[in-house]
């Protein structure tokens, strides 16, 4: 492959990214206010301040790449709506709780797969800090999915369903 479509693709993986940055954003004080749990309310406030590292970290590796074109991100608006309606559905707290860590989750590895994907091409191409950037992106994407699984996990003992 040449490096020049490697680059583009890249390119189209960091505006893609970057749209989803945009959409988190969006969605995360929506979905800080609707978690009640105080666990999952610390995690989510910790995960919006990684995301801010990961929106700086997407545009570094757009400079270091020669900058990409603005794009839409319809995988993470979707799961954004899907959260939405599983949240708007949710007939107690602890369901509702629930429901925001089942998507968090999705999106974490949405996170992961797109973060991997392209450090995996940043490496090919020789774009040394972007491809390090993104994988500490994987890690603390990684460490967030893990956590929410320890909290889903103690909300359920707490309820009586483990």
């Amino acid at each position: 492959m040449n490096t020049d479509d490697l680059k583009q693709l890249i390119k189209d993986g960091l505006s893609a990214q970057r749209a989803g940055s945009q959409v988190a954003a969006q969605a995360t004080d929506e979905i800080l206010n609707d978690a009640k749990h105080p666990e999952l309310k610390a995690a989510l406030q910790e995960g919006n301040e990684t995301s801010k590292k990961w929106a700086q970290r997407i545009e570094d590796a757009i400079a270091e790449v020669g900058g990409a074109e603005n794009q839409n991100n319809e995988i993470l608006e979707a799961h954004y709506r899907v959260s939405k309606e599983i949240r708007g559905k949710a007939t107690s707290d602890t369901t509702r709780d629930l429901g925001i860590i089942a998507s968090g989750q999705l999106a974490l590895h949405y996170w992961i797969a797109s973060f991997g994907t392209v450090a995996s091409y940043a490496s090919s191409a020789g774009l040394t800090q972007t491809e390090q950037n993104l994988k500490a992106c994987v890690q603390e994407a990684k460490q967030a999915d893990d956590k929410h699984t320890d909290i889903a996990q103690r909300i359920l003992v707490e309820q009586g369903q483990e």
